[in-house]
């Protein structure tokens, strides 16, 4: 390619493995950050803020794919319409946006869904916004992240007792893993709502919150609380879960181990 492919979150948790990831594959690369960094081998990093949209005009300019990694617990659909409004203005560039499995399941209807579960209302609104756009677009919905699982324990084990959402199972991948995937579907033609990417294995959130006690050798008492609300139901009946995707190969307890061993 000779333009440089954009990375929206290029130093987060899933884009600074995506930009190493475009640049083994030969791809000039410019990631879209809100602090200023020098330039890297063949990285361009240009200052501004999705959230805003304050110097995303810059960032959009002369790229032909958008790998669109930013997010966070709320505001996507903002990110979304801001991203997409700067790129309309710059041309016609591929979006390739990383949405979670369930973003279509999960009904986010009341105060109580809000409060648990509006990330997936946000994501819906993303990829909807993203499609209605008129621009080409690729977007893959993916598992919560080992990573998310262990730092949402960790927020949850501050107290005494780690109280974890009854009755609900995960799924997760390893960020790396779809890190690639985004990847391949970068420099591949715009292909719509692709097939879902999940990790290798289902476990009960208990038992998560069991293996993350074991492995940060802390002492608590785990109890299990039915969450009210739509929402929470959904994800009882497994909305945010893909078994017939289970494409990831690093389960759980690999992701645990490395830490173990000082790999993260």
């Amino acid at each position: 390619m000779t333009s440089p492919i954009l990375v929206t979150g290029g130093t987060g948790t899933l884009g600074r493995l995506v930009v190493p990831l475009l640049r083994k594959a030969g791809c000039e690369v410019r990631v879209l950050t809100r602090g200023p960094h020098a330039p890297e081998d063949g990285i361009e990093y240009v200052t501004g803020d999705i959230s805003t949209g304050e110097g995303l005009q810059a960032a959009v300019d002369g790229v032909e794919t958008i790998v669109h990694c930013a997010g966070s617990a709320k505001g996507d659909e903002v990110k979304a319409r801001n991203l997409v409004r700067a790129a309309s203005q710059a041309g016609a560039p591929h979006v390739v946006f990383v949405s979670v499995v369930g973003a279509d399941r999960v009904p986010v209807v009341s105060g109580i869904d809000r409060a648990m579960f509006g990330y997936f209302a946000a994501k819906r609104e993303a990829e909807q916004i993203i499609a209605e756009s008129g621009l080409p677009w690729t977007t893959l919905r993916a598992t919560q992240f080992h990573d998310w699982v262990w730092l949402t324990l960790g927020m949850m084990a501050k107290l005494p007792v780690l109280m974890t959402w009854g009755g609900v199972r995960f799924q997760p991948v390893d960020a790396g893993e779809v890190a690639a995937r985004l990847v391949e579907l970068a420099l591949d033609q715009p292909a719509g709502l692709v097939p879902d990417i999940a990790g290798p294995r289902v476990y009960r959130m208990e038992e998560l919150a069991r293996d993350y006690v074991k492995a940060t050798g802390k002492r608590r008492l785990i109890l299990p609380v039915r969450s009210p609300g739509k929402a929470a139901a959904a994800f009882r009946a497994g909305a945010n879960l893909a078994p017939d995707h289970a494409v990831g190969r690093r389960t759980w307890e690999d992701f645990l181990a490395e830490r173990e061993s000082g790999g993260q």
